[in-house]
């Protein structure tokens, strides 16, 4: 395990993406459902079409649809009697969730933030 201190390289994130992984982004499920929806942002759709685009099972998904939505990075509403979520329209959202996988494109951060992820499911 690697040491807590400040001088610890893994907590060497930007602190808005690190609240993020420590707080909100505590699943690689919920990674992969957010992946989704900033490569399609105004996609509306179902959690069982969600899953199925993220390559995820429904019944792993559908738990953390909700806790996306109870966080504010996702909405969720009922259509037709179907419950279907969206992403926020929230500028700053988005805009913390581009950032996200912006920096997901350096291998370094990537590496830190499944650290993260990982140290947060124990």
């Amino acid at each position: 395990m690697l040491p807590n201190s400040a001088n610890d390289p893994m907590n060497d994130i930007d602190p808005r993406l690190l609240d993020l992984l420590r707080t909100r982004l505590t699943s690689f499920v919920k990674w992969d459902v957010l992946r989704f929806f900033h490569e399609h942002p105004q996609v509306t759709d179902t959690a069982e079409n969600i899953a199925r685009s993220a390559g995820r099972d429904l019944r792993a998904v559908e738990p953390e649809l909700a806790q996306l939505a109870r966080h504010s990075i996702l909405e969720m509403e009922t259509l037709t009697g179907l419950r279907v979520y969206t992403l926020s329209d929230d500028p700053a959202t988005r805009q913390l969730i581009h950032d996200f996988f912006i920096a997901c494109d350096d291998r370094s951060f990537r590496l830190r933030a499944i650290y993260h992820v990982i140290h947060g499911l124990h």
